[in-house]
């Protein structure tokens, strides 16, 4: 049953918005989950602004009737951060999709959050810049900035973290603030924008960015190579990062992560082994001092099958397996849902932190493929689970919780990437200890009456 204010909420968007504010049922139903197995929960309708104006008015509707409120960007999280588990309007941000302004000789642009990074980086094309956060998804830059997306080229061009200026955002009461500028620094006052990045819509609604942008490489080559064991793969990493080899990318797979691989690209056919994902850029004699390195290095820990792509279409065709992971390791168990979950520790842990994950796991029974951006020591489990045997999902979520303290055992943090959500909340305050009462505080002091997201991060 929808709460008496929330009827007079939605009658008051309806005035507003016309049809952009829609309770069509599968419409709702796109909007109660995310990409990944969580309980899903119904919104009571969903609000489509076009610009800051309308995220502004939506937001003093429901500030004035204390409905909640759920920022949507496509869906793509992990850790069930747009469920709305307490109802409310779902506000959607795919119809803001405008790119502001490219400025080449700055190396930045500035776009709406519904812009998607392939949206973008196609758009730069001609101009010879590329923007580097690549989760994978094909996520919209606003929800990438709301969760700290990284990905794929973190352990060379940072996370959004890192290539995030500047932000516009609208607040619980519908205010609407400027953080940050276009300067590449600033020593004013409070970091505004990195509150903001990372906060997964409990503070407020982003509705415009200014990002960071770099020059595409002279030259870039791509490869997969094969190791014995997880262990040779890890240490390789290790020691290539020590050494210094600027890589772009460092992605690894274990040997159940290659089966599901081989079984959703039959194309693919690669050794059922633990493998490596690289990319190198730079100039041409930098990029070949870069794989002499790294070859040096692997033939140490016995590496063998190395296959090159360095046409754009094999290196694309290679990422596009790499970004579809998810559904490779479902394919493993057809019919199955994926728990995700990740964590990240200090480099010289990270090949312990695996080893025992990989021992945990089978303890478990379940089967739950390893992949991640080992680079930056993140790393990504795929818990296949029947979403309808409550055991498994028990074991699964008992599995999530042992590598969640195993990570903070090791120095680390719950989630390199994923976020909080649902998923990860209960394990904040072991974390953050007398610091997550502050988050708690900063809450209160921006969306006294909670409707921003709430059950989310924090209480």
């Amino acid at each position: 049953m929808i709460p008496d204010q929330t009827r007079l909420a939605m009658t008051a968007l309806t005035d507003l918005l016309g049809d952009r504010l829609s309770t069509g049922p599968s419409v709702l139903a796109i909007h109660g989950r995310d990409e990944a197995y969580s309980t899903p929960a119904l919104p009571d309708a969903v609000a489509f602004p076009q610009d800051t104006a309308e995220v502004s008015a939506i937001m003093k509707i429901c500030h004035q009737y204390n409905v909640p409120v759920v920022p949507f960007g496509i869906g793509t999280s992990l850790e069930g951060h747009v469920i709305p588990t307490h109802g409310g309007i779902s506000i959607d941000t795919s119809r803001m999709t405008q790119i502001l302004a490219i400025h080449e000789s700055d190396l930045d642009a500035v776009v709406q959050p519904g812009v998607t990074r392939v949206a973008l980086n196609t758009a730069l094309r001609a101009t010879g810049l590329m923007f580097t956060v690549d989760p994978g998804a094909d996520a919209t830059l606003g929800g990438m900035a709301a969760t700290r997306a990284s990905g794929t080229n973190t352990v060379r061009y940072g996370t959004m973290r890192d290539n995030v200026l500047a932000l516009e955002v609208v607040l619980p009461d519908g205010t609407i603030i400027e953080t940050g500028s276009r300067a590449r620094k600033s020593s004013a006052g409070y970091d505004l924008t990195h509150l903001f990045v990372g906060s997964e819509g409990t503070l407020g609604i982003i509705t415009k960015l200014t990002l960071r942008l770099f020059g595409q490489p002279e030259a870039i080559s791509a490869a997969t190579c094969a190791f014995p064991t997880v262990d040779d793969a890890v240490n390789t990493v290790i020691l290539a990062i020590q050494s210094g080899i600027p890589m772009a990318r460092i992605e690894l797979l274990d040997d159940v992560q290659m089966k599901g691989m081989n079984l959703f690209n039959p194309d693919l056919n690669l050794p059922e082994t633990p493998h490596l994902f690289l990319e190198f850029h730079g100039t041409s004699a930098g990029v070949k001092e870069q794989v002499d390195m790294f070859k040096s290095i692997a033939t140490d820990f016995g590496v063998s099958d190395f296959q090159w792509a360095s046409a754009a279409e094999d290196r694309n065709r290679l990422w596009q397996a790499r970004h579809n992971a998810y559904y490779a390791a479902k394919a493993l168990r057809p019919g199955c849902d994926g728990l995700v979950t990740d964590c990240c520790v200090p480099i010289s842990a990270l090949a312990e932190c695996i080893a025992q994950t990989k021992d945990r796991i089978a303890a478990s029974g379940l089967i739950a493929p390893i992949l991640g951006h080992v680079g930056d020591g993140n790393f990504h489990l795929v818990v296949l689970v029947d979403p309808n045997a409550p055991d498994e999902i028990a074991r699964a979520k008992a599995l999530a919780a042992d590598i969640n303290h195993l990570a903070l055992s090791f120095g680390g943090t719950i989630s390199g990437e994923h976020g909080v959500g649902i998923g990860k909340k209960p394990y904040m305050a072991k974390e953050h200890g007398a610091a997550y009462a502050l988050m708690s505080a900063l809450k209160r002091a921006v969306d006294p009456k909670n409707i921003m997201n709430p059950g989310k991060i924090v209480d």
